[in-house]
């Protein structure tokens, strides 16, 4: 991973055309490597989640360009790569497992990352989860507890338990939340780690019961729409 991490610390501070397209060759390199990495990763996963089996690195993968027509920030490239490993792929809304690397970031949320679970699901689908978690809260907890290291991400929650469910749950504070991913900042000596496969696959190992069981939800919300 280090030519992919150097190649993203230089783009953060080239975020022009012109710099992109004089090293254009060295990002068809670094996509590469990251998209062999991914492929493996998307086996290991495999193993034990085999919902994920039969994806290809496309359908896990983003494109570097930014749509910049709604953004004040018209950086053209985005600074990050990342892969995003869920039954039926990246756009299926289903929960799933993400390997995020970005080297100089400027956010506290982001980083070098792994998570787990749903970023800004369909409001069918969150309500399905609050469902869940009124039905099953002591399975989530249960299952959040056996992915050591990682943490419930709130950064994007109501001040107020949603209408339709009980303000004094046990769960309130999961409730709130508006989206509903487990997450485990990685250092720099990770991603260089000789093992970074056999690391980063028992990280998500841990995570597979919370994934199923966010997946559980969002399954029976698709099941109703139909």
């Amino acid at each position: 991973m280090k030519e992919v991490i150097d190649f993203f610390r230089r783009l953060h501070d080239n975020n022009d055309r012109a710099w992109f397209d004089a090293h254009r060759a060295e990002w068809t390199r670094v996509k590469g490597r990251f998209a062999a990495f991914t492929e493996q990763l998307i086996a290991g996963i495999a193993e034990f989640d085999p919902t994920v089996r039969g994806l290809r690195v496309q359908d896990c993968t983003y494109r570097i360009a930014r749509d910049t027509r709604f953004s004040p920030d018209k950086s053209p490239y985005k600074t990050y790569i990342g892969a995003y490993i869920a039954p039926k792929g990246k756009k299926s809304g289903f929960a799933g497992y993400y390997f995020h690397i970005e080297p100089c970031c400027d956010s506290l949320v982001w980083s070098n990352l792994l998570s787990a679970g749903l970023y800004c699901p369909e409001p069918v689908v969150l309500r399905s989860v609050r469902e869940e978690i009124l039905d099953n809260g002591a399975e989530i907890a249960a299952a959040i507890k056996k992915a050591k290291g990682f943490d419930i991400v709130e950064g994007n929650k109501l001040k107020r338990v949603p209408t339709g469910f009980p303000a004094d749950s046990e769960y309130a504070e999961m409730l709130k939340l508006k989206d509903f991913y487990i997450a485990k900042k990685i250092t720099e000596e990770f991603l260089l780690s000789d093992d970074l496969l056999e690391r980063t696959l028992a990280e998500f190992r841990r995570t597979q019961p919370f994934v199923a069981i966010v997946n559980r939800a969002v399954q029976f919300a698709y099941e109703e729409m139909m």
